[in-house]
């Protein structure tokens, strides 16, 4: 995947919904099949995608008080993956080790459970928050061979729409732009105004330019999206550059978009804009903040609380950033608007 400057890591894509109902399994096993063939995956594969969503589902039928399943496929550096997360709220895994020992199954019908999960994915984590949730992480590569090298910042992001609606007006998308002194990551959280189809034509319209911006800097491409968004219903957009090298993160946002840094349990916030990129941009000006090894970017539309604190969550930040995107919008985000969140992690050395 390539932009007019730097490489496109990855973006937003459709993320299929099921709720957890009485035809869950049966839901998740056809539309995990259903991915898994659109990327490719060969009949062995697909069965095992097939029966790794199955249990997953079957969980948390048989041991959550709610939950749900979200499916997609994710691209990064000309490769993809079907990605599979299992969230649910309650009461949570209270032995993980237990769990995923062979022949212990999550709900006593399938008998593969999470371990037999965790071999068959090439990707695979856990996060459960005892008598809060858990959430499952899988993914499933393409082609053979370890996952792709996310390099120093490992990026991840969820979407979820308001009750109702099938698609979601928030977006999200990260690129490399070039730097005098190597390669950065520029990151795009954008929330179309309003909710549905007219949403979501802004948000695309938001995410095609962040594409094919030559700009740099937060800066610059802000006012190339402003300019496409010209027009149109406007949006909250927020754009970081995350430079591992220098350790820093520099942020311009307008609108509702809440970003902020957590490290070693710290927490600390970047300042948006008032204003309505594509309606009345306000005067450019950037926020920056450390970015030390270990240290996480979120990014998140007002689909999410943003009373939650990184206190509340043990362990989670050290997780894959799509696993962290998962559990706090299953424990932050509000159903009654979309939803969409952004993860950028520096992983240590």
């Amino acid at each position: 995947m390539g932009s007019v400057n730097g490489t496109l890591v990855s973006e937003a894509g459709d993320v299929t919904w099921l709720r957890a109902d009485v035809a869950l399994a049966a839901a998740a096993r056809r539309t995990g099949g259903q991915l898994a063939r659109s990327i490719g995956l060969g009949e062995e594969r697909v069965a095992q995608v097939e029966l790794c969503v199955t249990e997953m589902a079957t969980n948390i039928l048989r041991h959550a008080e709610d939950g749900a399943l979200a499916l997609h496929v994710v691209r990064s550096h000309d490769r993809a993956a079907v990605e599979c997360l299992a969230l649910d709220t309650g009461p949570g895994i209270q032995d993980v080790g237990a769990a995923l020992r062979d022949g212990t199954s999550g709900a006593g019908t399938l008998g593969i459970g999470l371990g037999a999960i965790a071999r068959a994915a090439d990707s695979f984590d856990v996060h459960t928050l005892p008598g809060r949730g858990s959430v499952v992480h899988t993914r499933f590569w393409t082609a053979d061979g370890p996952p792709p090298d996310a390099g120093p910042v490992a990026v991840g992001g969820l979407t979820r729409p308001i009750g109702g609606e099938q698609v979601c007006g928030d977006t999200w998308a990260v690129r490399t732009v070039a730097q005098s002194d190597g390669e950065a990551t520029l990151v795009l959280m954008c929330d179309g105004l309003g909710h549905g189809p007219l949403a979501a034509r802004v948000s695309e319209r938001a995410r095609s330019a962040f594409r094919e911006s030559r700009g740099t800097s937060p800066g610059a491409v802000m006012q190339d999206v402003h300019r496409e968004l010209r027009g149109t219903r406007g949006a909250a957009v927020a754009l970081a550059l995350v430079d591992a090298r220098r350790q820093r993160v520099e942020l311009m946002g307008v609108g509702n978009i809440s970003a902020l840094i957590t490290a070693d349990g710290g927490r600390a916030g970047l300042l948006s804009l008032p204003g309505i990129v594509g309606l009345q941009l306000p005067r450019p000006r950037t926020f920056d903040a450390a970015f030390p090894p270990g240290a996480v970017l979120v990014m998140h539309s007002d689909g999410l609380s943003d009373r939650w604190k990184p206190a509340d969550f043990p362990g989670l930040f050290a997780r894959h950033p799509s696993l962290i995107a998962a559990q706090l919008l299953n424990q932050a985000g509000v159903r009654r608007d979309d939803a969409g969140i952004v993860v950028a992690g520096h992983r240590r050395p």
